[in-house]
């Protein structure tokens, strides 16, 4: 199958469980032709379709909850209950029963991909290193969440020069534009459950942002509290497409973006949360996604890279059945394993990549 009967194919399977949005959908295929990393971004239905028949023997390995959508993008900040910045994942839209090597393969074939893009300037056999070294390392010691400013200072100066200039941000997300059309009134319900005081007036807003999640209806409560700006996010959580990869039409497989977060070495976002098919969060200058791009240093990016496999292994250290056989698997493993599957993964991507981009 062609990367464009997957996509259809896909996109009909998603309009079962959501709402499509017809002028997001537009824009992502666009998108997808801007460049192999976006395009990896955009497209995990492939991946999930794809990877096992191209790194087979990879794919053999002990069964976690895993992240499924995982690349070097997909790491932010958020402030947990205490009020500190914290560093990790920030998007389980994706996550299902994958073997754990999914979620690393992954990783490393979008660091591949951003090195090509010269997006990172470490090597290929490097970015691998780093992600492995920080997996095993995270395993061994049991896990730790990224509470910066105390035990990770180079990450959160890395963290720090990602957060947003605080008016710019509030500026952006003032002129989003208006929804004007129907909304569903579980949403709405969502977003109101969702603001720190009942009755409390705010601006609907339409947002589009991300890639992956690109056509699912996505909206904001933007409203002033004690003369500040706050906002809140609601946006359409279906089943992964890992499910429909294995050819499933359920009416209603079980997301797990609960489950994940609730299990993994973590200290949460105490404003996310599930309100039925809708996932709700906070917005903010601080919760921030940290770019790849931005980071310009060798020695940054290795430490950030690390960083990630580390936290990798605090979310797969939810699934605690399989943490042993995981580590056994890993001593099984011929050195380079990684990049070699990484690199094997990338040619796939940027082949799926170059017959969109000419299609």
């Amino acid at each position: 199958m062609n990367i464009q009967k997957s996509t259809r194919e896909f996109e009909q399977w998603l309009a079962l469980y959501t709402e499509i949005v017809p002028a997001d959908i537009t824009y992502k295929h666009e998108q997808m032709k801007t460049g192999a990393f976006p395009f990896l971004r955009a497209t995990f239905y492939r991946w999930a379709q794809e990877w096992t028949k191209i790194n087979a023997d990879v794919a053999k390995a002990p069964i976690v909850l895993a992240v499924g959508d995982l690349h070097v993008e997909n790491f932010g900040t958020w402030r947990d209950a205490e009020g500190r910045l914290i560093w990790g994942v920030n998007d389980f839209d994706e996550a299902g029963h994958m073997p754990y090597t999914s979620d690393l393969v992954r990783l490393a074939t979008s660091a591949h991909l951003a090195i090509k893009d010269k997006h990172l300037c470490v090597e290929c056999v490097q970015a691998g290193e780093a992600i492995l070294n920080g997996y095993v390392a995270g395993l061994k010691a049991g896990g730790q969440p990224f509470v910066l400013a105390e035990e990770h200072p180079e990450l959160s100066g890395i963290a720090g020069a990602s957060l947003r200039n605080p008016a710019a941000y509030w500026k952006k997300l003032d002129d989003l534009p208006r929804e004007k059309g129907p909304v569903l009134e579980s949403a709405i319900v969502a977003l109101e459950e969702a603001l720190p005081d009942k009755g409390l007036p705010y601006t609907l807003k339409r947002r589009v942002a991300g890639l992956g999640n690109l056509g699912k209806p996505r909206y904001v409560a933007l409203s002033k509290m004690n003369g500040g700006h706050i906002a809140r996010e609601v946006k359409a959580l279906v089943p992964s497409a890992s499910v429909w990869a294995q050819g499933s039409f359920e009416t209603a497989p079980e997301i797990f973006y609960q489950a994940i977060v609730g299990r993994s070495v973590r200290s949460p976002d105490p404003f996310v949360r599930l309100s039925g098919h809708w996932i709700v969060r906070r917005l903010g200058p601080d919760c921030s996604r940290i770019e790849i791009s931005s980071l310009g240093d060798e020695r940054a990016e290795m430490r950030l890279l690390r960083s990630m496999g580390w936290e990798t292994a605090n979310i797969h250290l939810g699934s605690r059945g399989s943490i042993d056989a995981i580590r056994k698997d890993l001593k099984s493993r011929k050195a380079g394993w990684l990049s070699a599957a990484a690199e094997q993964m990338a040619r796939a991507t940027e082949a799926d990549w170059t017959q969109w981009a000419s299609g």
